[in-house]
């Protein structure tokens, strides 16, 4: 590691930590975009009276849709748990606790993002 210039903190020089360190910063950036885009479709341009089950159906007649709520899906759940496991990582020492913490974190997140991703997948608007 070495250390950088903003902060005094140590920055990553290769191996799994050098990859999750450029992906928090690309996976942040597309997010903000993605997360923009969202609010400003769900918020500005349609009004809560207009968003129910019908509109989220006819939403999801299109693929652009499935795959941008999927896409947003997916890099939020990894770029959080990726934060996440940073932070166990700095906190929990002790190796069983910290693998009872990264077992936990990994179950409750996969299970929702399989679950996400079936319905952005499958959703079928009768």
């Amino acid at each position: 590691m070495t250390l950088s210039s903003s902060y005094g903190r140590l920055r990553p020089t290769g191996g799994l930590e050098l990859w999750s360190w450029v992906f928090m910063r690309a996976s942040g950036l597309l997010l903000l975009f993605l997360a923009l885009g969202h609010l400003i479709l769900m918020h500005l341009v349609h009004t809560v009276d207009e968003i129910d089950y019908a509109f989220v159906a006819g939403r999801y007649v299109w693929w652009f849709w499935r795959g941008y709520d999927l896409l947003m899906l997916l890099l939020a759940m990894v770029h959080g748990v990726n934060g996440v496991r940073v932070i166990i990582d700095d906190y929990l020492h002790r190796p069983l606790p910290r693998r009872l913490a990264l077992g936990f974190l990994y179950t409750v997140c996969g299970g929702l993002t399989l679950l996400g991703t079936a319905v952005a997948l499958f959703f079928q608007p009768s």
